[in-house]
């Protein structure tokens, strides 16, 4: 079974100046603004790499907490941050690095499978795996 999840993306303006707003299927995010200078320059809004990098850490999470399940552990917290790195390429931009940075508390865990098990979360979280993922595009010109 297959589970779908949208978002949406609006844009208006030349790259420099203009702004656009993403809002999820859920309303969590509403027309939240994002644009070049929170991208780039550190100005007000989101961008495409601080919401990559909030679901990688949540989706890791949330794998890490399976995954010690099946090894009969629970965590009494996980903290994770990712740090994604976006850089200038030849032909332009890419993000060339996430780094995982993982706090956890699980009474009765050793270090051995703590190590495991959280790399183990690393390549199992659908997010770690998205870039292998078959990318489609439905496009209409609009008037």
């Amino acid at each position: 079974m297959a589970i779908v999840k949208k978002a949406s993306a609006h844009w208006a303006g030349d790259l420099k100046t203009g702004i656009g707003s993403i809002s999820t299927e859920t309303g969590v995010l509403r027309e939240a603004p994002y644009g070049f200078k929170a991208r780039f320059e550190g100005g007000k809004g989101t961008n495409p790499e601080e919401l990559i990098g909030a679901a990688h850490a949540g989706c890791f999470s949330m794998a890490f907490s399976m995954i010690l399940g099946d090894a009969g552990l629970k965590a009494d917290s996980i903290d994770t941050q990712a740090e994604v790195t976006l850089d200038q390429v030849d032909g332009g931009f890419a993000i060339t690095a996430v780094k995982l940075i993982l706090k956890a508390k699980i009474p009765g865990a050793t270090q051995a499978q703590f190590e495991e098990l959280s790399t183990k979360a690393k390549e199992g979280c659908p997010v770690s795996k998205v870039l292998n993922a078959k990318i489609t595009l439905e496009a209409s010109l609009v008037s």
